[in-house]
């Protein structure tokens, strides 16, 4: 009777949460002016190109002019400007595209029609990663539900989710492939094969859509391979992972090697020549001096995460971002506490946190190495370890949860949902971005 309540309580909780997730992703696609969030005009090309040529395009010379997109983000993309010549998103693993062709065809090029077709495709991310948390606390139904609501309404992540671009499908995978790495804990010992098949298809997605979620692939080999060496795995689950995805991978390396030569078989090479104009990591060091500048880089990566919109220019006030520093405290403190106070934990649990702590460790290292390059102060290149973040928060709320319970057995029936309370909190924060920061300010900038 028990389970049943809680399975019942959680697919409500869920469902709940991506309706309103929905609701107010919907209100950022519609309010969003057209063309404010980084690089959207350069992947709805990407997709006016296959709709209309029938080809994967090829990054070529001019696909980028840092004159011209600096005019259209200072004056709003006003409409006498075209944005037509912006492209440099044409070195983009194309099945985001492909898959968003047929919705330009049949809303003739709608904006907002693609806007909400890739809002929908973030609710895949929500899901999934609600049901990965699921898989290692089936009991806990505030962590699932924190977890899944801390992704679902993290102002900046509903912004990217309601916008033309390849990070929610990228995301989308990479939910998908941990959720199943955590099932195929079980699945290894059980002697079932299929699961490592469709992992393998899952990655092989990944390498058609993102390279920024390339370390999720990684991090599912490591992981395997630590499976095997404790004897929980073998050498043939990796065999039966690596072998499908690395064939769709190749299908698109090997065509970028054939366009772009050896050995750019990402494409980030014709990338980096095309980019002209783009502020380089040598020349802000130059500007700021080493310690202002990773300053700057760590203040303006945390506002960022949280939320900073239109093309940067757009921060949420700072008095939010002081109460976010609070927040982070607060959480870092109650990860003190679970570590002290928690339960013991299960090999599933330990192998799956291990692999959050890898892809989070990962992906922060590929920021960081980015950024040694290009000037790309942006948080949401974390947001493939958004999953490791989002349940980190809730762990965190959780600790304190298990501290009072413990001094005040009393409360322990109420403190138990305490981390759910960053659902609403972030629910409210999000519908406040839109309008006080979005609405009002994007807005004077377009009217202007």
């Amino acid at each position: 009777m028990l389970a049943s309540f809680t399975r019942r309580t959680l697919h409500v909780g869920l469902g709940l949460i991506l309706l309103a997730y929905l609701v107010i992703g919907t209100m950022y696609a519609v309010y969003t002016p057209d063309w404010q969030v980084p690089d959207e005009p350069a992947h709805y090309n990407y997709i006016r190109h296959l709709a209309q040529v029938g080809q994967l395009p090829v990054l070529k010379d001019g696909d980028y002019d840092e004159n011209y997109l600096r005019q259209l983000t200072s004056q709003g993309f006003p409409r006498d400007m075209p944005v037509d010549s912006l492209r440099y998103e044409n070195h983009q693993p194309p099945l985001y595209y492909l898959l968003a062709v047929p919705v330009y065809r049949a809303t003739n090029g709608s904006l907002l029609a693609l806007r909400l077709f890739s809002l929908v495709i973030g609710a895949g991310v929500v899901l999934f990663s609600g049901l990965a948390v699921q898989i290692l606390f089936s009991s806990s139904v505030p962590l699932v539900l924190a977890t899944a609501g801390f992704i679902a309404f993290l102002p900046q992540h509903v912004a990217m989710m309601a916008a033309v671009n390849n990070d929610s499908l990228a995301e989308l995978w990479g939910a998908v492939t941990l959720w199943l790495l955590f099932r195929s804990s079980n699945s290894a010992s059980r002697g079932e094969h299929r699961i490592f098949w469709v992992l393998g298809l899952v990655i092989g997605m990944i390498f058609l859509t993102k390279a920024t979620v390339y370390p999720v692939a990684l991090t599912v080999g490591l992981i395997l391979v630590w499976r095997t060496l404790l004897g929980r795995g073998s050498w043939a689950h990796l065999f039966r992972v690596f072998v499908p995805a690395l064939v769709l991978g190749m299908l698109w390396w090997g065509r970028n090697l054939l366009v772009y030569g050896w050995p750019d078989f990402l494409g980030l090479l014709r990338h980096d020549s095309v980019v002209v104009g783009q502020l380089r990591t040598d020349e802000w060091l130059s500007q700021y001096g080493v310690i202002e500048a990773i300053s700057l880089f760590i203040g303006t990566s945390f506002n960022s995460f949280w939320g900073q919109f239109g093309w940067m220019g757009v921060p949420m006030s700072a008095s939010i971002y002081h109460m976010l520093i609070v927040f982070c405290t607060i959480v870092l403190v109650g990860l003190g506490i679970v570590s002290r106070m928690r339960p013991p934990m299960s090999e599933k649990q330990m192998d799956a946190l291990l692999a959050l702590f890898v892809l989070g460790m990962l992906t922060l290292v590929q920021y960081v190495v980015y950024n040694l390059t290009f000037v790309q102060h942006q948080g949401r290149y974390l947001f493939p370890a958004l999953l490791a973040v989002a349940l980190s928060v809730a762990a965190g709320l959780w600790g304190w949860a298990i501290m009072i319970g413990r001094f005040f057995p009393r409360l322990s029936a109420i403190v138990y949902w305490l981390p759910i309370a960053v659902v609403p909190i972030f629910a409210v924060l999000s519908i406040a971005s839109l309008f006080l920061f979005i609405v009002q300010r994007l807005a004077l900038v377009e009217h202007f």
